[in-house]
């Protein structure tokens, strides 16, 4: 099967839902991870789109992923 091309973030202040997608939309994995996975989590995922909901702390994890090579939306 072909890499994750697409990352779904939800966040939260303990716990983050990932839902990974390849370029079919077919399901890669679908994660629930904590604050200090998270980010490890991301950095081992291939370059890719990342999306996530506005909030406070979305701007933050985004500068963090665009550092690791991902396009943030």
């Amino acid at each position: 099967m072909s890499e994750v091309t697409i990352i779904g973030v939800d966040l939260a202040k303990r716990v983050f839902q990932l839902h990974g997608a390849h370029q079919d939309g077919s399901v890669a994995f679908r994660k629930k991870l904590s604050r200090g996975q998270f980010l490890a989590f991301v950095a081992q995922q291939p370059k890719c789109l990342i999306a996530m909901e506005a909030c406070a702390t979305a701007h933050g994890w985004g500068r963090e992923f665009e550092k690791l090579g991902h396009d943030v939306r």
